[in-house]
């Protein structure tokens, strides 16, 4: 059940970077960003008050659980970290072809792995070795690839965003890892509904604090903001593919690395879309360098087995 889960993640997650995609082109990054986490914030709001003040949603799996600062502080620490993955990976979303961010975002399973090595000093096997260098591989052929676009990796800046905020999801899910676990096996033990609900909820708020800050008063001389649709569908797909992701992680037997690494096969969604959709260039290069990545994950599901 939890990979099924975790597959249908993976395709809600590339129709949230196609519709982000639509949404961020000629607009304004910040004003979007709030309006996603306003947005998503709307859609747990009523499941935090019902789930406080009846007991409607109890023995659901949306039912929210409470708790004071002593859990709440554990959500706060997520918001900031997915926040600014969020805040980096929208600028260089609106900058770059979507062909080029997918596969790089599609390295979040080999930076977890990493990550894993070094913090909870996990010992990669063979497979996993393998994943990690075809993972490399793919990123400095991706780079060949963008060159032709003129889109040199080493300068442009739009790339190293997109990276950090790979690199920050890749913290965001070890954290998750964390947050779910129980206390016996070292984690805090979260419910996974009253995660999802609360840090879109601060999301909101540090959005909001972002835009009046820095983007109104300046609004009149960078980029306008201007309504778009998918604007609407980009918070409905994330809030579909977080819930299938966090309830896949609450499942017994789930592993967080081949979760993480089944929801990264959402470029193959995303890639489609900047094909058909986009009609983005260099489509044969990056074909290549996106089974590279894709080589690169079944290596890490075979070694994380």
């Amino acid at each position: 059940m939890w990979l099924l889960l975790a597959f249908l993640s993976a395709t809600l997650l590339g129709f949230y970077d196609t519709f982000k995609k639509k949404a961020l082109g000629a607009n304004a990054v910040i004003p979007v960003l709030f309006l996603n986490t306003l947005f998503s914030s709307l859609i747990f709001l009523p499941f935090i008050i019902l789930s406080v003040t009846t007991n409607v949603l109890d023995g659901t799996i949306f039912h929210a659980e409470s708790g004071g600062w002593e859990v709440h502080r554990y959500i706060l620490v997520k918001s900031c970290i997915v926040l600014s993955s969020w805040v980096l990976g929208y600028f260089g979303m609106k900058h770059l072809p979507l062909t080029i961010v997918g596969p790089i975002n599609a390295t979040r399973p080999v930076m977890v792995l990493v990550g894993a090595f070094i913090v909870f000093g996990e010992r990669l096997n063979g497979w996993q070795w393998a994943g990690v260098l075809l993972a490399i591989a793919s990123f400095l052929l991706l780079s060949r690839s963008g060159k032709k676009e003129g889109i040199d990796f080493k300068q442009n800046h739009w790339i190293w965003m997109i990276v950090g905020a790979a690199a920050l999801g890749a913290v965001s899910g070890l954290y998750d890892k964390y947050l779910m676990a129980s206390p016996d096996d070292g984690g805090v033990g979260l419910d996974k509904m009253m995660v999802q609900s609360w840090y879109n909820i601060y999301q909101f708020f540090m959005m909001g604090a972002m835009l009046m800050l820095l983007w109104y008063p300046k609004r009149k001389h960078t980029t306008p903001f201007r309504w778009d649709w998918g604007i609407i569908f980009v918070s409905i797909f994330l809030s579909a593919a977080d819930f299938a992701y966090f309830y896949s992680l609450s499942l017994p037997g789930a592993m967080i690395s081949i979760v993480s690494m089944i929801r990264r096969g959402s470029v193959i969604v995303s890639f489609l879309f900047g094909a058909v959709a986009f009609h983005e260039k260099n489509l044969k290069s990056k074909f290549f360098d996106l089974i590279l990545v894709l080589l690169g994950m079944i290596c890490l599901y075979i070694g994380s087995r």
